[in-house]
């Protein structure tokens, strides 16, 4: 059992563990050759080195042979992360004009049962508002009936934002470090009159992140 930074233990074989040891030792080394130190069959070897060259830790090259990359089975899980970007995981998101009343964005926010509501104006995100704001009017004076979503919301360019081709790794770093609970995904867009914003186009929460960690823990 191999252990990498005590946090995640990938299971080698002996037998893969001197292939290793061999390969790091000879590259560039044909599978005969390892098949040849071993003293077994190149067809014995065959699952062995299928599997070390699909997890990364072994690479082929075709009339050349075997070379070890350097890289941890932990190090090769990593990159697997932060390959995955925020579009593959996104949701619809939940939006509201500024001009909606207070009353009417709350009872969106809980029959969509999410966090944050993304407010817009002329189809260009302008703000958001959480459930803590939502709150914080309730319990006051506040006619929550008339006032519209706009005079509560958090403007731009206050909002931390993501896109679709960014990792998710590092959006989910924003949510941490800005103790939000989710993100407007947007492109850039430019309106008639040239005005330049963001459209919504989707919502990475932590929800989005809980299901792909559940994902990639069934494999």
């Amino acid at each position: 059992m191999k252990t990498f930074e005590g946090v995640i233990k990938i299971q080698l074989t002996p037998r893969q563990q001197i292939i290793i040891d061999i390969v790091k030792k000879y590259q560039p080394i044909t599978g005969e050759q390892i098949a040849e130190k071993l003293n077994v069959t190149r067809a014995t070897l065959r699952p062995d080195l299928a599997i070390l060259t699909m997890s990364g830790i072994l690479e082929a090259r075709p009339k050349v042979g075997y070379f070890y990359t350097g890289k941890s089975p932990l190090s090769l899980i990593q990159d697997y992360i932060k390959s995955i970007k925020v579009k593959d995981v996104k949701s619809v998101p939940v939006v509201v004009e500024e001009s909606t009343p207070v009353y009417d964005a709350i009872v969106t926010l809980f029959l969509k049962d999410v966090g944050t509501i993304f407010v817009q104006d002329g189809g260009f995100l302008t703000g958001a508002v959480s459930r803590k704001d939502f709150l914080k009017i309730a319990i006051g004076n506040t006619d929550i009936y008339k006032v519209p979503v706009g005079i509560i919301m958090t403007r731009m360019p206050n909002i931390i934002t993501t896109y679709d081709d960014e990792p998710v790794y590092n959006a989910a770093v924003k949510i941490i470090e800005h103790e939000v609970d989710s993100l407007p995904v947007v492109e850039p867009v430019v309106g008639k009159d040239g005005k330049q914003g963001y459209k919504v186009t989707g919502r990475l929460s932590k929800t989005n992140i809980t299901r792909l960690f559940v994902k990639l823990g069934e494999g």
